[in-house]
């Protein structure tokens, strides 16, 4: 929709957060605030990331609307919290906070340690715990019940489904949902609702070599009932619902964007454990053997 067709941006002079703000969802999320008239501040690790991402948006938006961009770490405490605090000061309010920063590997149970488990767990539940707990005394100085607060947590269908071979990463975002649950009960009284997505497989760059494998493609597709893989599109458009005044009755949820993949199964990636491992080390996995111990 141009501009000239919107009378009414309905984030207009709304301040949203974003961590991991130069990937594909974070992008695609800045995109429909920016249009809805929001600031936006990206922050990610990597300058010349968000510098393409920043530099991408700006093609699109309101002029009224700015894009900030902070390179910092998402799971450094002292990082995270001296970002928010520079975005505050540069737009005067913090409304929004999206946590999109995830991921993890294909790995069996066997094949972890302590410290490659716990790495899942901090990618993607501290990572959003960080974000909550520094963006909450920032949000709660212009929240009311008129304009509540809202923060968005990126999850994943693995938090409800059984996905083999990903026994880290279904932990890490089954938790992330429960310290959503946890924190919007908390924050409620604070005028800040919390709540969450859950996407199913979605193309971006830490998940092109999965689109690219047809086998894999076809696994995941053939429990999607309708059909096909997401796109950031897709998932952005649900956190610009839960971001916005359109939800401000809910709270504590995690909305599944997911082609209905819920309503079946996880696809097995034994196939894709072999082609990363190797056929003798599956085997051994299989027979209850760690092959590195």
């Amino acid at each position: 929709m141009a501009n000239s067709d919107r009378q009414l941006l309905t984030l207009s002079g709304k301040h949203a957060f974003i961590t991991g703000g130069s990937g594909g969802i974070g992008c695609a999320c800045a995109k429909k605030l920016l249009i809805d008239g929001a600031n936006v501040t990206l922050m990610a690790r990597n300058n010349d990331s968000l510098n393409a991402a920043k530099t991408a948006l700006m093609e699109d938006i309101p002029t009224r609307a700015d894009v900030h961009t902070i390179a910092a770490d998402s799971c450094n405490e002292t990082e995270l919290k001296d970002a928010l605090n520079e975005s505050y000061q540069r737009f005067g309010s913090l409304d929004i906070a999206i946590a999109t920063v995830g991921g993890g590997a294909i790995r069996p149970l066997l094949m972890h340690d302590d410290k490659s488990f716990s790495k899942e767990l901090q990618l993607n539940i501290v990572s959003a715990f960080l974000l909550i707990r520094y963006a909450t005394p920032l949000m709660v100085k212009t929240a009311s019940p008129e304009q509540l607060g809202s923060i968005v947590c990126i999850s994943s269908d693995a938090a409800k489904l059984v996905f083999p071979w990903l026994p880290a990463y279904t932990t890490a975002k089954a938790g992330l949902e429960g310290l959503i649950k946890a924190c919007a009960e908390e924050l409620a009284s604070l005028n800040i609702r919390v709540n969450g997505v859950r996407p199913g497989l979605t193309r971006t760059k830490a998940t092109q070599a999965l689109f690219d494998n047809d086998e894999i493609k076809k696994k995941f597709a053939e429990e999607k009932p309708l059909g096909r893989l997401g796109e950031p599109d897709d998932i952005a458009e649900g956190v610009r619902y839960l971001a916005g005044p359109e939800s401000s009755w809910v709270t504590g949820q995690s909305f599944a964007i997911e082609g209905g993949n819920e309503l079946r199964k996880g696809p097995d990636m034994a196939e894709m454990v072999k082609q990363i491992y190797g056929e003798e080390v599956f085997n051994k996995v299989r027979a209850g053997i760690a092959p590195f111990d």
